[in-house]
């Protein structure tokens, strides 16, 4: 009865610790969000009048006074911002000052063109840097390894912007074998996908590396050579399923990354998704669209934070302690 007890006492703490881990990490995604809309509202104010967009320059000082009100831009920022969150709450983030038509049906009909670049870019990414990192962290040294780590040191160098513009010089303007722009055909999704995933190809090809040769030189992996294992089910069955943990980790926040980078590679490809959307409304001063953006774009990211984060916590239970 005694062991009995103790283990439904032992289960009762851990359930209250899961909960209070959760409750935490609920809390902060929460509190970033919070903290990303105030920057963001912030932001936007100091880009300028969005008058002098929207009127023309000898517009009366009558007429913008008067766009001001209707706009509520009169208002004190405090007040402003707190009806920004009222209605954000309800999913209502105003009506675009250029589109006329609200922010939030915009962000909806460009998100799918953003999701379908990310996802693209992490296959292309995941296709190259798995089978590259496994390979050099096989036989580290070979010619394998070093064209990894080549591809790795120009991945994390160069800017995707200029990965970008060479993609199009060669294979656009010299070839003429890829169009320079738009959606609608598996073509026109090769090069943004390139430009995006290149870099994170880099990152993902690195940690797999590491990873890789740390599990290789553990004992367990020693004892199965010993027992005579045959290398490529030492490699695939236990060295793999081991060092894939922080692989998936970083997979996981990088596609959020990749979500949040595909500004400046849709806008050299006019590729008709979010990122685009945000460089046009900033240019327009259209504060509802990028606070709507914004956002959408750092939910996606919290959430894929929070997700992880609570999946480690299933995991391995140090980390619910640990984060107490």
């Amino acid at each position: 009865m005694g062991c009995a007890r103790c283990v439904i006492q032992y289960h009762k703490h851990g359930n209250a610790i899961m909960k209070e881990f959760i409750f935490q990490r609920v809390l902060q995604s929460i509190v970033t969000l919070i903290g990303v809309t105030i920057i963001v509202f912030c932001i936007v104010r100091l880009t300028g009048d969005p008058t002098d967009v929207l009127l023309p320059l000898d517009a009366p000082e009558e007429v913008r006074i008067q766009v001001y009100k209707d706009w509520g831009f009169d208002r004190p920022w405090p007040v402003q911002y707190l009806i920004f969150i009222l209605n954000a709450v309800k999913g209502d983030f105003g009506e675009s000052l250029r589109w006329k038509v609200p922010a939030l049906s915009l962000v909806k009909d460009r998100l799918p063109a953003t999701i379908e670049l990310a996802v693209v870019s992490s296959i292309f990414s995941l296709l190259f840097a798995l089978p590259m990192g496994i390979l050099s962290s096989i036989k580290p040294g070979s010619i394998v390894d070093k064209l990894g780590k080549t591809v790795a040191l120009f991945g994390q160098a160069v800017p995707p912007f200029w990965v970008g513009m060479m993609l199009i010089l060669i294979f656009s303007v010299h070839w003429k074998i890829l169009p320079t722009s738009g959606r609608g055909t598996w073509q026109q999704l090769i090069m943004p996908s390139i430009t995006i995933g290149w870099f994170f190809t880099a990152s993902v090809m690195r940690l797999t590396r590491s990873s890789m040769l740390e599990v290789l030189r553990s004992e367990y992996i020693k004892l199965a050579r010993i027992k005579g294992l045959s290398e490529v089910f030492v490699v695939g069955k236990h060295a793999l399923k081991n060092a894939a943990i922080p692989v998936i980790t970083m997979i996981s926040l990088q596609f959020g990354a990749i979500l949040g980078g595909a500004v400046i590679t849709e806008t050299i490809f006019t590729w008709p998704g979010m990122g685009r959307l945000v460089v046009e409304a900033i240019f327009a001063r259209d504060y509802s669209v990028v606070q709507a953006a914004v956002l959408v774009f750092a939910t996606f990211f919290v959430g894929i934070n929070l997700s992880v984060d609570l999946l480690y916590g299933l995991l391995d239970p140090r980390i619910r302690y640990e984060g107490r």
